[in-house]
């Protein structure tokens, strides 16, 4: 096979892979856990961003600029979410006049996740070619690396959605086309790689805020609904347990 046969092949499987896994571990764990199971969401999120994104950033980037581009993230979701939300109080019931919170956002934290991890799907992408047009079997490694932080870090976005007030088939389905995005930056890094290089730090940036924002802003807060002392010890371990999750799996491929 040819480099660009192997970039196409990899980016394509590997993407539909860690979608697919994540879907088929969610669904064997059972509709009625979902709720529970957004604390291990919140900790692969954050795990993922601050124990692999921001790392990754900023070997690539100046650290002080790599602030400012989270901080800007965090501030752009802040916005879309309003835009969302005002949106939705213009063509329906709005959730922040209602005297009861309903059990899901109307789609807010799911779009947001989407973004974000589109973004950082993009960035795979470009670190997939890079590592091919390096060698075959440094871009195997590579692709096989990503692949395995990726498959936590989609359990957590794939609950997330259904959280969110997705069904199961459209949140399978947008994963798939975010997953999409992984072969749009290999490519465009394949044919562009010496301009696309000074990107990277910025997407990677944007991505970790996305992550953070969701977590912190939109699933934390419901958390916090359930003070009893059993369901603050549970949701404690499973944000351990997503943390520990992207942990296991970064010492696994050696990073």
């Amino acid at each position: 096979m040819s480099t660009l046969s192997w970039i196409i092949a990899v980016s394509l499987a590997g993407g539909l892979l860690s979608v697919v896994c994540a879907a088929g571990l969610s669904v064997a764990l059972g509709a009625h856990r979902v709720n529970v199971l957004i604390s291990y969401a919140i900790g692969a999120l954050l795990g993922a961003a601050f124990l692999e994104i921001l790392p990754h950033a900023l070997e690539h980037g100046d650290p002080h600029q790599m602030a400012g581009t989270v901080l800007f993230g965090i501030l752009v979701f802040f916005v879309l979410e309003k835009l969302v939300l005002w949106r939705h109080c213009h063509h329906d019931h709005c959730e922040a006049h209602e005297a009861h919170a309903p059990a899901h956002d109307h789609g807010r934290s799911g779009l947001m996740i989407l973004v974000g991890d589109t973004f950082h799907n993009f960035v795979d992408g470009i670190l997939i070619a890079a590592a091919f047009l390096q060698g075959t079997e440094v871009g195997i490694v590579t692709a096989l690396a990503i692949i395995a932080h990726e498959i936590p870090q989609e359990v957590g976005d794939y609950l997330i959605l259904l959280h969110s007030g997705y069904s199961r088939i459209r949140a399978l389905a947008f994963n798939m086309l975010s997953s999409l995005a992984t072969l749009v930056g290999a490519m465009l890094a394949y044919f562009a790689l010496s301009e696309m290089q000074e990107w990277i730090p910025s997407l990677l940036g944007l991505a970790a805020a996305s992550m953070i924002y969701v977590a912190v802003a939109d699933l934390i807060p419901g958390l916090h609904k359930r003070t009893e002392l059993k369901a603050t010890l549970q949701q404690v371990l499973l944000i351990c347990l997503g943390i520990a999750s992207i942990a296991v799996v970064q010492a696994l491929v050696g990073e």
